[in-house]
């Protein structure tokens, strides 16, 4: 599991989100939840606000403590044990937050059995990209690392500890829009584009025409919104203070 949490650590940007789409074609979303528009209708509510717990969730971890997560040369790498934020509620809490963006999205799809097989798919790579890091971190810090895993759970959120791991530092909202922006591109994006296949598979005549058009009207929207951020945090706009 390490060996393949290397691999996918260095390929995932590129490996996941193809995945996504196959398992999309692969399994066309239903109708309807057991006939009901009412079950529909509350199985997507509960989608959006698993999605939105996670883009909170990464909100949060990294408007208390940014930490680059793409490595070094695309290779897993750590300059430093970083204990304090929400590292020092979850080891791994900006993967528990992809993990609930994915979950969402496959639960909006509606698939039962893609929801299954996409949760248990991603939660396996993930758990093999964790155990890859987990080693090289234990090579690189040995007892500090240890230490730190016993009073951290690898997955589970202890909010108990929140207050001590985040004495003394300050919220960066403005951290928060430069480095996650493209997370929240990427899932409104993810959600208008399953809204569009779900729609477009139901009526395949066309006589969703008028909404399909609106839908990719906001895909548009959310596509200049992001381009405008990323010429803004090029131009400087969302660099960070230096503390005099």
């Amino acid at each position: 599991m390490i060996a393949i949490g290397n691999f996918l650590f260095r390929f995932r940007n590129q490996l996941f989100p193809a995945i996504i789409v196959v398992l999309f074609l692969l399994m066309p979303p239903p109708t309807m939840v057991l006939g009901s528009a009412a079950l529909t209708l509350a199985k997507d509510t509960a989608a959006i606000l698993i999605i939105a717990a996670g883009l909170a969730l990464r909100a949060t971890v990294v408007g208390y403590k940014y930490i680059k997560r793409g490595g070094l040369k695309k290779k897993v790498y750590a300059k430093d044990l970083v204990t304090e934020g929400m590292f020092g509620v979850c080891r791994n809490p900006l993967y528990v937050g992809n993990m609930l963006l994915y979950s969402g999205v496959f639960l909006l799809h509606g698939n039962p059995l893609l929801v299954v097989v996409g949760i248990g798919l991603f939660a396996f790579m993930y758990q093999c990209i964790v155990y890859a890091e987990e080693a090289f971190l234990l090579r690189t810090f040995g007892e500090a690392y240890q230490a730190y895993g016993r009073d951290v759970p690898r997955w589970a959120l202890r909010f108990r500890n929140f207050a001590a791991a985040t004495e003394g530092m300050t919220f960066n909202v403005r951290r928060v829009v430069g480095k996650d922006y493209s997370t929240v591109s990427a899932a409104m994006l993810a959600v208008l584009a399953t809204e569009m296949y779900k729609f477009a598979s139901y009526d395949p005549q066309g006589d969703n025409s008028g909404l399909l058009i609106a839908l990719g009207t906001c895909m548009a929207l959310v596509g200049i919104a992001t381009a405008v951020i990323s010429y803004m945090k090029r131009r400087g706009a969302f660099r960070e203070r230096m503390a005099s």
